[in-house]
C-alpha cells in the first residue's frame, strides 16, 4: 500500500491503519449477474467478509466487445469500487481478467484478483493426463489469455478451447437442464469430449449453472473447474498474505448495477442461491 502524508510512521501507526483496512468490504465487479456465483463462493468461503457487488447490467454481455473497450469499462467499474473503499478487488468478469488485469492491478493499490490464474492453477493440479479444456465467451478465447497461463504453468499441457456463447443466455433464462440446453451443450462440446481431456475449465461465471448438461456431454470421468470456487480460495489467501483476513461472521452484502435492477434481483436469485437483497443503481 502507498503511504499517505509525511513523516515516519510510529510503531502503532501501521497496525492501527492495517486494522481499519482489514474491516473494509472487499469489491466484486463482473460486466452483469454471472458474477453472483464468485460471490456464492465467497460468502461461503469468507462469510465475515462485507461485500460490495458492481454488475455493469447496462453494458453487457462483455465477451463481444473490443479489448480496448472492455479495458475502459473494467478502469471505471473498478474506480467505482474503490471509492468505496474496499480492501481488495475482485475481477469476477473472465473477459475482463482476460484483458485488463495487469493494468488494473499497476492502476491501484490494492490487492486484485482475477479468474483466469486460480482457474488455470486448479487445472494443472487436477489432470492427470496433460489434456485440459477451457469453455468460455467469444472475447475470452480470443484473447488466449486461459492457455498462456496453462502453458505458464506447465509447458506440456494439450489444451483445447470452445467458446460457447449461448451458455450464457441460458443460464440466465434458467434453461440450464431442458433439451435446448442440451441440445447446445452437444454442439458445442461434442468433438471437445473426444479430445480424451480430463479436466474442464469453466471459464465463465455463468456456465457453473449448466454444470449437470456439461458433465453429461462431456463425460462423468472430466473433472470440471469452477472458477469461483477457486477464485474465492485465492482472495482467501490473498486476504490471509497481506493481513487484511477478518474472521467475525455475519458480513453483509451491497449490490449495485448500471440498469435492470428488479431483472437482476430475479435472475440473480438463482446464480446466488439466495434472494438477492435490495440492488441500488450506479450509472
Amino acid at each position: 500500500m502507498r503511504r499517505r502524508g509525511g513523516g515516519a510512521p510510529t510503531r502503532e501507526g501501521p497496525t492501527k491503519r492495517r486494522g481499519a483496512l482489514r474491516e473494509r468490504a472487499i469489491g466484486i465487479f463482473d460486466s452483469g449477474i454471472g458474477g453472483l456465483t464468485v460471490v456464492r463462493a465467497l460468502r461461503k468461503l469468507l462469510p465475515g467478509e462485507d461485500l460490495i457487488y458492481l454488475g455493469d447490467t447496462g453494458r453487457y454481455p462483455y465477451g463481444t466487445k473490443s479489448a480496448d473497450v472492455v479495458r475502459r469499462y473494467s478502469f471505471e467499474n473498478t474506480d467505482f469500487l474503490v471509492d468505496k473503499g474496499v480492501k481488495l478487488l475482485v475481477v469476477a468478469c473472465n473477459t475482463s481478467t482476460a484483458v485488463a488485469i495487469d493494468a488494473l492491478q499497476a492502476r491501484h493499490d490494492v490487492p486484485v484478483v482475477g479468474v483466469i490464474e486460480p482457474g488455470a492453477q486448479a487445472a494443472v493440479r487436477a489432470t492427470r493426463n496433460r489434456r485440459v479444456g477451457v469453455i468460455a465467451t467469444e472475447g475470452t478465447i480470443r484473447s488466449g489469455e486461459y492457455t498462456r497461463a496453462l502453458r505458464h504453468l506447465r509447458p506440456d499441457l494439450e489444451i483445447y478451447t470452445r467458446a460457447c456463447p449461448l451458455f450464457v443466455p441460458l443460464a440466465e433464462e434458467g434453461w440450464v437442464d431442458n433439451e435446448v440446453a442440451q441440445l447446445a451443450a452437444r454442439q458445442y462440446l461434442g468433438s471437445l469430449a473426444q479430445s480424451g481431456i480430463d479436466t474442464l475449465i469453466l471459464g465463465c461465471t455463468h456456465y457453473p449453472l449448466l454444470r449437470t448438461v456439461i458433465r453429461d456431454t462431456i463425460g462423468r470421468g472430466v473433472r470440471l473447474i469452477d472458477s469461483g470456487v477457486v477464485t474465492a480460495a485465492a482472495v482467501h489467501d490473498a486476504l490471509i498474505e497481506h493481513g487484511l483476513l477478518r474472521t467475525r461472521r455475519g458480513g453483509a452484502g451491497s449490490y449495485f448495477v448500471t440498469d435492470a435492477p428488479e431483472r437482476f434481483m430475479k435472475v440473480g436469485a438463482r446464480f446466488l442461491g439466495a434472494p438477492v437483497d435490495a440492488v441500488q443503481i450506479e450509472r
